[in-house]
């Protein structure tokens, strides 16, 4: 039997790279999904690519109260519940030490993946008691247990967002929703891309390349390279799914062995 079989998924970020993958499995598993994002185009084609009898979306800004209880709505009104919760919209912010980090991309930075996951808890958690239960994922990122040089917005964001689950596991253990991070490494999607150009862009230097940003992002990886998405999603895929049934309020790597140190 498919592993979530008869499933609701609501995901957040679903048109960008590991949101697209988490929806992917988790339809292939028998669930059926809701997905958000700003871009619908992507969200068009990530539902037509899946298939509408499984996938539906809805367009909206998770910094925004009323569209974050909107899309929750949404998603009931289309599958009748939400029993799997993926907080995985988010940003990256840009590259540049504190003194010089412009505060508005520094609050956009907080309000998209700090107060974005906060507003889909709020509205999504009442929903998940009355269906008796349900697992909440929230992205975090190896930026989330560490300093970043050069990208204080996102590493205080995904640091926040380990302190949100934790309370919000304990929160909800008794109505049996159980809630963890799983925190990437370096993915192989649109926010690595920028990452490396902005650094490369940073550096102003014509001996620091795209090419060699990469290489060097990766030399600290154990495993000497990036991460795809589709293993992102995995380990989604297990902490959504009944497997993971006495888990939650954890902290779930996904790196290539990044925390573990540099080699």
């Amino acid at each position: 039997m498919a592993r979530l079989s008869g499933k609701t998924a609501l995901i957040t970020g679903g048109a960008g790279g590991i949101g697209q993958a988490a929806a992917r499995l988790f339809t292939a598993e028998g669930a059926r999904v809701a997905l958000v994002d700003r871009d619908e185009a992507a969200l068009q084609a990530v539902v037509q690519s899946i298939g509408e009898e499984s996938a539906s979306y809805v367009v909206a800004d998770v910094t925004q109260p009323e569209q974050a209880e909107s899309y929750v709505k949404a998603a009931v009104d289309r599958w009748g519940g939400v029993d799997i919760y993926l907080a995985n919209a988010g940003i990256e912010g840009m590259v540049s030490p504190i003194p010089d980090y412009p505060l508005d991309v520094f609050e956009q930075v907080i309000a998209v993946n700090v107060t974005g996951v906060w507003l889909g808890l709020k509205y999504v958690i009442p929903v998940m008691r009355e269906r008796g239960g349900g697992s909440i994922v929230i992205t975090s990122s190896t930026a989330g247990i560490g300093g970043t040089a050069g990208m204080s917005a996102y590493t205080t964001s995904k640091h926040a967002v380990i302190g949100m689950m934790r309370t919000a596991a304990l929160e909800c253990a008794p109505m049996g929703i159980r809630v963890n991070t799983v925190n990437p490494a370096p993915i192989e999607t649109r926010m690595m891309r920028s990452l490396e150009e902005m650094r490369v862009a940073a550096a102003d230097d014509s001996e620091v390349t795209v090419e060699r940003t990469k290489q060097a992002y990766s030399a600290r990886i154990p495993l000497q390279r990036y991460g795809n998405p589709e293993e992102v999603a995995r380990l989604m895929m297990f902490l959504a799914s009944d497997d993971s049934s006495y888990c939650t309020g954890g902290v779930y790597m996904v790196d290539g062995g990044r925390s573990a140190g540099s080699p």
